[in-house]
């Protein structure tokens, strides 16, 4: 029977930039402050999840070679939905001009790689094509006079088609996880503002990365020396450096694009993914490390084998 693999891939970030020195005009902070924290030190902000959204799942299926009819189900993963109800992936679908079934997933930071696990379930389960798209608006819930946070998100979108045709199971190990016990230590409440105890955060994210990282390898099989290419959750510089250290691996295997994106969320899994894939540094049978953390606290990683259609 076929396996599923990612075929389409596309991301979408607004057009307007919000650089450092722009926030050191807002609050009391500097350029050098932010990078040197962070590694940030630009960020794209004044989207919304739809229609972000809807430009980076049109053109995934374009990559794709397919029509909005091809498509069996659309995942949408996202914490910062248009709106209450109904749910963002209805509206998407909508104008997209899908036929299917959507579903809005909300695991904050790890949900592309929920969504990815997800979409496979499915795939395995007989359908032939999944749209994922990851898209967060977190401009939007971000409290500009708190420079503890307001330096660190912004908003974009990334999506892939996953497609029932690989000879070979492309996710070749997972994990999935959640400790509701932090759930205090990064919140949004309704009509509120990002709330985060930044020390709490950095030292529970760098050991969740690590174990859910540890756990996929180990189901998928393989070592750190095996991965090609580490797609971490593009949230800190700082996160990234410690949990690739406790994991054996170097920097330079690491997909990148904090700097100029800030944390966007679910997108910024998809969006480091796809930078890579266009600069070049991701070939055929590379085994890939997706791997993250959000709010909850949850966590995710997969490794999957890079098995893109024939040109």
């Amino acid at each position: 029977m076929p396996h599923g693999r990612i075929t389409g891939w596309a991301t979408h970030l607004p057009d307007k930039v919000l650089t450092n020195d722009d926030i050191a005009k807002m609050v009391d902070t500097t350029d050098e402050w932010i990078r040197e924290r962070s590694g940030i030190t630009s960020r794209h902000v004044g989207g919304t999840v739809t229609e972000m959204s809807t430009e980076a799942g049109k053109a995934a299926m374009a990559t794709a070679g397919i029509g909005p009819e091809d498509i069996d189900l659309l995942l949408l993963a996202t914490c910062t939905s248009d709106q209450q109800f109904p749910s963002s992936s209805a509206v998407v679908q909508h104008a997209l001009g899908l036929t299917c079934g959507a579903i809005d997933m909300n695991a904050a930071c790890s949900g592309f790689v929920y969504g990815l696990v997800t979409a496979m379930q499915f795939i395995d389960g007989g359908l032939d094509r999944v749209l994922l798209i990851g898209s967060d608006a977190l401009a939007a819930i971000t409290d500009w006079t708190d420079r503890g946070t307001c330096v660190l998100f912004g908003d974009g979108a990334g999506a892939v088609v996953i497609e029932r045709s690989g000879e070979e199971p492309s996710l070749l190990g997972w994990d999935l996880m959640s400790d509701g016990s932090a759930a205090g230590i990064l919140y949004c409440d309704h009509g509120g503002k990002i709330v985060m105890n930044g020390k709490e955060v950095f030292r529970r994210a760098v050991l969740a990365m690590e174990n859910a990282a540890t756990n996929a390898m180990d189901r998928a099989g393989v070592t750190s020396g095996d991965i090609a290419l580490v797609i971490p959750h593009q949230a800190n510089i700082r996160i990234i450096e410690a949990s690739f250290k406790r994991l054996g691996l170097p920097m330079d295997r690491a997909a990148m694009v904090l700097h100029r994106t800030g944390n966007t969320s679910a997108a910024s899994i998809p969006l480091a993914m796809v930078d890579a894939i266009d600069a070049g540094r991701i070939q055929p049978g590379d085994l890939l490390l997706l791997v993250g953390f959000g709010a909850g606290m949850s966590s995710a990683a997969a490794v999957i084998r890079w098995d893109p259609p024939q040109a």
